[in-house]
């Protein structure tokens, strides 16, 4: 038998979105201080993250340098781990700290910023994990050239934002902006 297009189907397309599509949770045009001055401090908040990342690294170096020269330079060999610890490092300082109860870095948190994915849910450990893999590779290749996807929308999100679904929001904002609750 052959589908007349009459009845559920299933299809999205056909009903004109499905059962449980949710639209997007922050509107630029009826919350534009969601978004106020977003990109300046998106680049604040990286940067504090870069200092957090860097130290325990740094650390690292330092003990390495030092333990070489306590065993006359057989400690020395260790030093090919810290590219692939840093690296662990920062997956799991993104994952946990944006899949966190905040769902903020420290340096989103120090500029009052958070991670919600479009439909305004909190952000978990695979997406803040997967966010920094398409945030460092997006840099690697676009370099500055990044924010420049920002400036082009209300939201401001950047590419690994809307390919993950994203979007950083100010956190403050966010909860002067929720709806109260009726009261009848």
């Amino acid at each position: 038998m052959s589908d007349s297009g009459s009845g559920n189907t299933g299809g999205a397309w056909r009903s004109g979105g499905s059962a449980n599509f949710q639209p997007h949770a922050f509107d630029p045009l009826l919350q534009p201080e969601l978004f106020r001055g977003l990109l300046t401090r998106r680049v604040f908040a990286f940067l504090i993250d870069l200092v957090v990342l860097s130290i325990p690294v740094i650390l690292a170096y330092v003990f390495i340098a030092v333990f070489g020269l306590i065993t006359l330079g057989l400690g020395w060999l260790l030093f090919w781990l810290v590219w692939p610890a840093s690296v662990i490092w920062a997956l799991i300082y993104y994952g946990s700290s944006l899949g966190g109860p905040h769902s903020a870095t420290m340096g989103m948190r120090v500029m009052d910023l958070e991670l919600r994915t479009w439909y305004g849910a909190p952000s978990y450990f695979v997406l803040g994990a997967m966010h920094a893999v398409l945030f460092w590779l997006s840099v690697s290749f676009l370099t500055p050239l990044v924010l420049l996807i920002g400036l082009f929308n209300g939201r401001r999100r950047l590419l690994h934002d809307i390919i993950l679904g994203t979007v950083v929001i100010n956190s403050s904002v966010r909860t002067q902006v929720a709806p109260s609750a009726r009261t009848f």
